[in-house]
């Protein structure tokens, strides 16, 4: 008995949710779940679903292919865990919180190593027996510093996602483009205020009453790719900008390892810079 995660979007059309239940159907294949959106403004359809049952996936993706628009983006996927490489600076909150959650079992991945520009989160990465390679960037400019890291990279295979877990360096379109989607940072802030530097301060200088995190794929445009999640919690007056960012960064935590377990399970769409989550 398999278990498949079926991921389609396609110009939306009449009878392709049928479709495709019927293949499920005749297949004597079992629907765990199932998730429906149509973007009407710009025609598009996405569908998830979760089935079982006994069947080659080749086979199960070339079927369901056979039915859909030949347009359509299909993917059938044998769920199991997914390779992850950390990278990170100097904080320890967004990369602890995963690390822990890895630990417990919540996060379907293995975490090849975490990398980072700085020797100070060895010894935390350390207590949970995952490789640790510092990278230092002295000495040298982004682009040479970038292909240290890309050459690091290459070492690895079946890199599935990299997180940013605070990793205070920006990244070039060389190497945002190399993991296209692939990339999933926390930005400490509820885009799209606050972009850059030190939005806390930018916040408490502004008086809002509300601040938050986003975890977003990363894009050559600083601060502006694709949304996952986002989280905001209530401050008041009484708030110095450190105050919020030490509330910021429970946020910041939540929000990242949420947006990661989301990819690690399949249910993210990426079109037109947004997301589809189910």
């Amino acid at each position: 008995m398999s278990q498949y995660r079926v991921l389609i979007d396609a110009n939306d059309e009449k009878g392709l949710v049928h479709k495709v239940s019927t293949v499920f159907y005749k297949n004597d294949l079992n629907i765990l779940t199932n998730s429906e959106f149509v973007d009407a403004q710009n025609n598009k359809f996405f569908m998830r679903s979760v089935v079982e049952g006994d069947i080659e996936l080749n086979k199960l993706h070339q079927l369901i292919s056979d039915v859909m628009p030949i347009s359509a983006n299909i993917e059938v996927i044998a769920p199991k865990k997914k390779n992850i490489i950390i990278m990170a600076t100097k904080e320890m909150h967004a990369l602890g919180d995963i690390l822990i959650r890895h630990e417990a079992g919540e996060l379907e991945a293995n975490i090849l190593c975490v990398i980072s520009n700085y020797n100070d989160l060895e010894s935390l990465v350390s207590k949970f027996n995952i490789p640790f390679i510092a990278i230092s960037h002295v000495g040298l400019d982004r682009e040479q510093h970038e292909d240290k890291i890309l050459e690091c990279l290459d070492g690895f295979e079946d890199i599935d996602y990299i997180v940013l877990a605070k990793y205070m360096r920006i990244l070039t379109s060389k190497f945002t483009e190399a993991y296209e989607n692939r990339i999933i940072n926390i930005h400490h802030s509820f885009l799209p205020a606050f972009i850059g530097a030190n939005p806390y301060k930018q916040a408490y200088e502004r008086g809002v009453k509300i601040i938050g995190a986003t975890s977003h794929f990363v894009n050559n445009n600083l601060d502006e790719g694709p949304i996952i999640a986002q989280e905001v919690i209530h401050v008041n007056h009484a708030y110095g900008w450190r105050d919020m960012q030490r509330s910021g960064k429970d946020v910041e935590k939540v929000v990242l390892s949420r947006a990661l377990k989301l990819a690690l399970e399949d249910r993210i769409f990426v079109y037109a810079n947004k997301t589809v989550i189910f």
